[in-house]
């Protein structure tokens, strides 16, 4: 994964927190668009809702981290998803809260969609409205509102699973290193991050290859082998 240094927008978001936008989010953008085709409005919809769940989830790891005094120094978007930067380095146990509320986050948004959506088809199939769409008759708004909710309950399910992947610098890697400190020592916790995180980066390339023939491209993210294999080796703090 790569993380731009430079970035070419800022605001102020949530919490008066900086948010940052990476250079590389435009190729993220128009790799969206280019394989979009005829379906650049949907193309473009797919794109606004995947970032709105990313910086969601980064706003999560912003809001653990400032209810426990650790100030936030910037929230960060860019083609491979995006990143919260602290001011100072938080202890292990701060961390354990911070890195999981991403997760939470997205899991939280998966769920309120889903129930969304869910009402929202009870009462279009209970008043009829769903049969009419086959006879030339308006659709109902409320049957583009449920598949959008659906759309996006989606893109946040797949968003915690991801995250979840035991690899660096993805939150299940680092929390598998920070469960890991609770159950040994620091050198034993890194080795064995590491020796996974391993497995799965060799096995990342054959995987990202199997789920584009599937149609599957979601971010541009492909985990450290130098680093998992340093990991491995304890050379790293």
């Amino acid at each position: 994964m790569f993380q731009d240094s430079t970035p070419v927008f800022e605001f102020r978001g949530p919490l008066g927190i900086p948010v940052q936008i990476g250079s590389s989010l435009a190729l993220l953008v128009a790799f969206y668009l280019f394989v979009a085709g005829a379906n650049l409005f949907s193309a473009l919809i797919i794109v606004m809702m995947l970032l709105a769940a990313i910086f969601l989830h980064e706003l999560g790891h912003a809001w653990a981290s400032e209810v426990q005094g650790v100030p936030v120094r910037r929230i960060v978007l860019y083609g491979g998803g995006g990143f919260c930067e602290n001011k100072r380095s938080a202890t292990a146990y701060e961390q354990e809260f911070i890195v999981v509320m991403g997760p939470i986050v997205n899991l939280a948004l998966w769920a309120l969609c889903s129930l969304g959506a869910y009402w929202l088809w009870e009462g279009i199939i209970a008043d009829g409205s769903f049969v009419q769409i086959g006879r030339n008759a308006p659709i109902d708004p409320r049957i583009t509102l449920a598949q959008h909710l659906e759309l996006f309950a989606m893109i946040n399910g797949f968003l915690a699973v991801f995250n979840l992947i035991p690899v660096q610098p993805l939150d299940g890697g680092k929390l598998l290193h920070l469960i890991l400190l609770r159950l040994t020592h620091a050198e034993a916790a890194m080795k064995i991050t590491g020796r996974i995180g391993l497995i799965l980066s060799v096995l990342w390339i054959p995987g990202l290859i199997f789920f584009y023939g599937m149609g599957w491209w979601i971010l541009f993210f492909i985990p450290s082998i130098p680093l998992h294999f340093a990991m491995a080796r304890g050379r790293l703090a």
